[in-house]
């Protein structure tokens, strides 16, 4: 099975193979995400509260499979994400049931490239 060539990185100057990270990149990264996440506000202040978590658990028992791979669903997303707008966050045709693994890298990325 072919596999990509190691690379140079661009911020220490050595080689790393295919799929690992450089500890100044993790570094990096790392402090960007808690930037980030000093400034976003918590869970329950966007919306996810008693209710909601009283809601999705009642929409999950209704459709119980991820609707992007068939594994068992795990957590309700929002189909277009509400940015707080109350009446979009608590529309159940915007709600969708996902895998973790669905809602973590699939939704995610597609969310990303949007922004």
């Amino acid at each position: 099975m072919p596999t990509k060539s190691p690379r140079v990185c661009g911020y220490c100057g050595l080689t790393h193979l295919s799929g690992e990270q450089c500890s100044l990149v993790a570094a990096r990264s790392k402090a960007r995400k808690a930037r980030f996440d000093r400034k976003r506000p918590s869970a329950r202040q966007r919306g996810y509260t008693r209710q909601w978590e009283r809601e999705s658990k009642a929409f999950l028992a209704d459709y119980p499979v991820c609707v992007r791979c068939g594994e068992p669903s795990e957590l309700v997303d929002h189909i277009k994400a509400h940015k707080g707008n109350q009446q979009l966050f608590w529309d159940r045709t915007n709600w969708q049931p996902l895998c973790h693994h669905c809602h973590n890298s699939a939704k995610q990325s597609e969310e990303r490239r949007k922004s």
